[in-house]
């Protein structure tokens, strides 16, 4: 087979020889005529097999749904009265010459050709390589890939630079619950999986970077919903010299520029964004994430908003006796920095409950979309954090040490944001929730399906990483 032309491309090769490849998307058998609709990764194109090719007859009448084939044609003009208005390819047609087939498919478990909703999620999830076939979940993938390079692209042209963080880290007490990888050279000894990049983009803007983002891996041990996954990817970024000002106005600039460049048919409902504290958000809405949408009914329609001011500390549950109040926690993470005129009374244990946190989330028709805030960069700070949610010093310097002494050797104010993008994918494509908007999720019990895990592992595994356990009876 000569040079493959993509299905996309077949209009500019009217009269023409061509050879494509993909799949078999639909097969119409007429006896003296064979049509058939082929797809790629472009799109989709109606060909057919006439009488006088015999031998591509014969073959013809041996495909399938979903076999994968090369085809060698001609692109006709379709004539008027079949010309189909406002699709690609509705004015052409491939008249077959050859076919060879590439791969043969068993009938599939599934219709591939639909959007997917009438089928039971397990299912789907099972085949998930089938189900990434179906045309609404190719436009998922590949919107999100636009966005991501899209991201890439702005945060470049803003003097970011993109950093890998590692994978294999160290379990630190800072929110939910790490999965834990055992060390076979150490005995005894784990790794964590990253729940985010938080504490290695901090120790970049310590080691001068200044303007840092990743398109990051996390995972958290937690239980799972329509919109969270125990593993999920976040547009992560930190930036050094900066206020709160400066990191919401970099990325209200990158969400609004995003919006209008990928999905022009979508209106923001107001620009700038507006930002509501954390206290009124709660009295009038109830809730610290609002969707202050004027008409919820228009899927179209994006209301942004920041949500600022948050409490830096909250109780947690009272203890068995309910004359005690519950000990501090943070609302969000241990690494921020308080507002300034709250500074000094954190510092002096003064008033703990009515100390801010320079926090800022932004949230998206009711759901939050990112988070984050001015970092401690002093290390007298985050010590002083740590105390007042608990944790003993000596606990601070052995789970912590290495982000107190980067502290003192002249780390620069800093701050940063971490937007969940899985959901924003899912908002921006109208799905319900963020399994429609990864290749390969999770089921909402955290199974994959597809690949039957988790799963045990043999006995020779365990032994090498000096592991036991007692089955529950």
């Amino acid at each position: 087979m000569s040079k493959r032309i993509y299905i996309k491309d077949l209009k500019d090769f009217v009269g023409g020889e061509v050879f494509i490849s993909g799949w078999v998307d639909v097969r119409r058998d007429q006896g003296k005529m064979i049509f058939l609709d082929f797809r790629d990764m472009t799109g989709i194109i109606q060909g057919v097999i006439l009488p006088n090719y015999v031998e591509t007859l014969e073959i013809g009448k041996t495909l399938r749904n979903e076999f994968v084939v090369s085809v060698k044609g001609k692109v006709n003009k379709r004539p008027e009265r079949n010309i189909k208005e406002g699709i690609l390819n509705g004015d052409i047609e491939l008249e077959i010459m050859e076919i060879e087939v590439l791969n043969k498919s068993i009938t599939p478990p599934f219709d591939v050709t639909s959007d997917g909703k009438e089928i039971g999620e397990d299912n789907r999830l099972k085949y998930r390589y089938l189900d990434l076939r179906r045309p609404r979940m190719q436009k998922n993938i590949r919107n999100r890939h636009k966005m991501a390079k899209f991201v890439r692209d702005f945060l470049d042209k803003e003097n970011f630079i993109e950093i890998e963080t590692p994978i294999l880290t160290k379990s630190t007490p800072e929110g939910a619950r790490d999965y834990i990888v055992p060390s076979r050279l150490y005995p005894g000894n784990f790794y964590a999986l990253p729940q985010s990049p938080q504490q290695y983009k901090q120790l970049l803007m310590a080691g001068g970077m200044e303007r840092y983002f990743q398109v990051a891996r996390c995972m958290r041990d937690e239980d799972t919903r329509g919109d969270r996954q125990p593993e999920f990817t976040q547009i992560d970024m930190e930036m050094s010299f900066v206020e709160r000002e400066d990191v919401m106005d970099v990325n209200e600039r990158l969400l609004i520029e995003l919006v209008m460049k990928l999905y022009p048919d979508k209106k923001i409902q107001q620009i700038p964004f507006p930002r509501i504290s954390y206290k009124d958000a709660i009295e009038k809405y109830g809730n610290d994430r609002p969707d202050l949408r004027e008409n919820k009914e228009d899927p179209n329609l994006l209301a942004f908003c920041w949500v600022i001011d948050f409490p830096f500390f909250e109780r947690t549950d009272k203890s068995d006796n309910p004359n005690t109040e519950g000990e501090w926690t943070f609302t969000h993470n241990p690494f921020s920095e308080p507002i300034k005129k709250h500074k000094e009374q954190m510092m002096k244990n003064e008033k703990i409950g009515e100390v801010l946190t320079s926090q800022y989330d932004i949230v998206l028709n009711g759901y939050e979309i990112g988070g984050g805030s001015i970092r401690a960069h002093e290390a007298e700070t985050l010590r002083k954090v740590l105390n007042i949610i608990g944790h003993k010093d000596e606990d601070i310097d052995k789970n912590f040490g290495h982000m107190l002494n980067a502290f003192q050797v002249g780390t620069p104010p800093h701050g940063g944001i971490a937007w969940g993008f899985d959901r924003l994918v899912m908002l921006l494509e109208n799905e319900p929730n963020i399994r429609e908007v990864i290749a390969f999720p999770k089921t909402g019990e955290g199974k994959d399906l597809m690949m039957d895990s988790p799963s045990p592992v043999s006995s020779k595994q365990l032994k090498e990483l000096s592991i036991s356990f007692t089955k529950k009876e």
